[in-house]
């Protein structure tokens, strides 16, 4: 038997080296495999693999590849530390004060900057907002890749009027994006959104995890290169988080993350990472008809409307960054008429909901096994902090009893598993916002009252274990 030529064989490689092949990205972690697999190796999380499209053609150590990367190196310059100047006032005000405090005190020149959230929750109201502050002292450019210049118009006229700083382009092309920067060289750049831009070489289709991670480095490039700040709107998949591979908000200086019902009112700006300033801070806003409305004191907001002598409604403190709000945590047990009770968590953590009836159950005696019961925090905000351990606990007694806690009576504490309330940070800030806003008790941890001594003008009762506190009622 004779072999066929081997020039055959080359061939026949070659031309498949010249085809495209399939890879598969994580969307989690971006990691990249020749095969699908059902966990990823990098992350650890199951079924986040995603097929694509790829050209095969490979070029690198070419000669014209190699040259470029020598002639690099001998521009490369290294600068010692101690040469390098920074300085915080070249951060550029927004005009709004809510946004500032999230960002860190403004933009930073050359900063990328991510904006995820629920459709309709008001991100490209919120960017928008901020191109009608800047325009009248810089050069603005607004892209989008899903609104057309009549519809950004339509949505520009509710808000107001705006300058001639403002400049609109609707396109997805990276390339010719990347050539309109170039050429006009704005001061501020929004991107609306980065799920439909693409780039003609990557084959994949726009959304993917390879053109999303192409568009993100690109726009880094931009921003770094020509140190122009550059706002990028990512959408969130039903699990809450960006999009597109996770690498993406590696790869950006600034996560904010757009919170709340889009029935309701109430919007939090949260952020989740930030290279310039902290992510403990949120911005509050209120969607009206005219756009984002700034909110200066949230927790006189949160608590209107407040129930009189109503049982399983109390008043507690959250501490977000240096910022306390006054939160109305409403709470509903009720007997189960099924064999397995409902429990329902709305604004707060479910597992921990669970948990803090377990502990009554436990350490108080409280039969809640065959009761339904629903925890509320009101406004449509989300609290995560153990700070308000207490009040939720205070608002189930409270509900399972009958038994109205006093209108004018704050509590917030953490509860630990043995039923101890802990310590929690900057009680001071607490006790002050909840006196200026006209409360008479405060019901905190024992340990805490040395550093509240100093406040007068309202009632302070120490407790060590929830039993002392749910005597109060």
């Amino acid at each position: 038997m004779m072999c066929p030529p081997r020039f055959d064989y080359i061939g026949k490689g070659k031309r498949m080296a010249k085809g495209k092949k399939s890879v598969f990205f994580c969307q989690n972690c971006g990691h990249e495999e020749a095969k699908w697999l059902g966990q990823c190796p990098a992350c650890g999380e199951w079924n986040t693999f995603v097929e694509e499209r790829i050209n095969s053609g490979i070029t690198k150590g070419s000669t014209a590849s190699a040259r470029s990367v020598r002639e690099s190196v001998r521009e490369a310059e290294v600068i010692p530390l101690n040469e390098v100047t920074a300085d915080d006032d070249v951060r550029v005000r927004t005009g709004i004060r809510e946004l500032d405090r999230v960002l860190g005190g403004g933009i930073v020149p050359g900063s990328l900057v991510l904006v995820g959230g629920d459709p309709g929750i008001g991100k490209s109201t919120l960017l928008l907002q901020v191109c009608q502050r800047l325009a009248d002292k810089k050069k603005v450019l607004y892209i989008s890749g899903e609104e057309s210049q009549a519809q950004i118009k339509l949505r520009a006229n509710r808000m107001g009027a705006f300058s001639s700083g403002l400049y609109l382009l609707c396109e997805t092309n990276l390339e010719t994006i990347r050539g309109v920067i170039e050429k006009e060289k704005p001061e501020l750049v929004i991107i609306d959104s980065i799920q439909t831009m693409y780039s003609e070489e990557v084959s994949s289709a726009p959304g993917s995890v390879s053109q999303v991670r192409e568009s993100t480095n690109i726009f880094m490039q931009l921003a770094k290169g020509l140190c122009i700040p550059v706002f990028i709107v990512g959408h969130v998949t039903k699990e809450g988080t960006v999009a597109g591979p996770r690498v993406l908000e590696h790869m950006v200086d600034t996560v904010l993350y757009f919170e709340g019902d889009r029935h309701a009112s109430y919007r939090i700006l949260r952020a989740v990472k930030n290279r310039f300033g902290s992510t403990n801070e949120i911005g509050v806003f209120e969607m009206r008809q005219t756009g984002l409305v700034e909110v200066e004191n949230p927790s006189e907001y949160m608590l209107s409307g407040r129930p009189e002598n109503a049982s399983g409604s109390v008043v507690a403190c959250s501490m977000e960054g240096t910022r306390p709000i006054l939160i109305e945590i409403q709470a509903l047990v009720c007997h189960s008429n099924f064999g397995m009770p409902r429990r329902t968590a709305a604004g707060t953590d479910y597992n921990r909901v669970n948990l803090l009836m377990a502990v009554l159950e436990k350490r108080l005696g409280m039969a809640l096994g065959n009761s339904d019961a629903y925890v509320n925090i009101a406004g449509g905000i989300r609290m995560n902090e153990p700070a308000i351990d207490l009040g939720i606990v205070m608002a189930l007694v409270s509900s399972y009893r009958n038994r109205p806690i006093d209108e004018k009576t704050i509590v917030f504490g953490e509860v630990g598993l043995s039923g101890e309330v802990r310590a929690v940070n900057m009680p001071e800030q607490r006790v002050a916002e909840a006196k200026k806003l006209g409360f008479e008790t405060c019901i905190l941890p024992e340990v805490s009252l040395k550093m509240v001594k100093g406040i007068s003008g309202i009632k302070l009762i120490g407790v060590k274990t929830i039993s002392d506190a749910v005597s109060t009622i």
